[in-house]
């Protein structure tokens, strides 16, 4: 069943996806459906907005007007979720919902893939993906945060730094 678990988007009225959300995860705990609807997510965002009074940091939804939700699509748990107050449809063509690809998903932010990292600042590494692949560099920088890693590679005979996602290297 977890295989067949995928995000779609719901739209909504523009100011109800915290409603929305409340009202399907409500309506998931009422009908006992946590196998086929696992999460009800708002991708949000922290701004700081500079105003008369100074700085303040908030929260701002990404994507106004639209919920992520992860679940089976059968016939039932479409309904669910159509049927719930403030939401109009879900994205994709007429009645036919269109999950988000891995690469959106990543985008977004809304699943943390954790990539454990064998290797450090000052270790020799080999690109194993892109257009450098087979190149061996030093690692410069590590930034876990945004996933990325900074490379120093010998090409035509100058020290290079590339910038890469953490599993496109490898130890040697």
């Amino acid at each position: 069943m977890a295989d067949e678990l995928k995000w779609y988007v719901a739209h909504t009225y523009s100011g109800y996806e915290n409603t929305v959300a409340m009202s399907i995860e409500q309506a998931v705990e009422n009908r006992n459906m946590h196998d086929l609807i696992t999460e009800v997510s708002i991708p949000l965002e922290t701004v700081t907005e500079i105003t008369d009074s100074g700085p303040k940091t908030v929260e701002r939804k990404v994507f106004p007007g639209y919920v992520l939700v992860k679940m089976v699509m059968t016939d039932e748990t479409w309904h669910l979720v159509r049927n719930i107050r403030g939401v109009t449809g879900f994205v994709g063509a007429a009645n036919k919902a269109i999950p988000l690809t891995d690469e959106e998903i990543a985008a977004l932010g809304v699943e943390k893939r954790e990539v454990v990292v064998s290797y450090g600042v000052g270790d020799s590494v080999k690109i194993t993906d892109g257009a450098l692949a087979s190149f061996i560099g030093t690692v410069e920088e590590l930034d876990t945060e945004r996933g990325k890693v900074r490379v120093v590679v010998s090409m035509f005979g100058r020290e290079t730094p590339v910038e890469l996602e953490l599993d496109q290297v490898e130890t040697i």
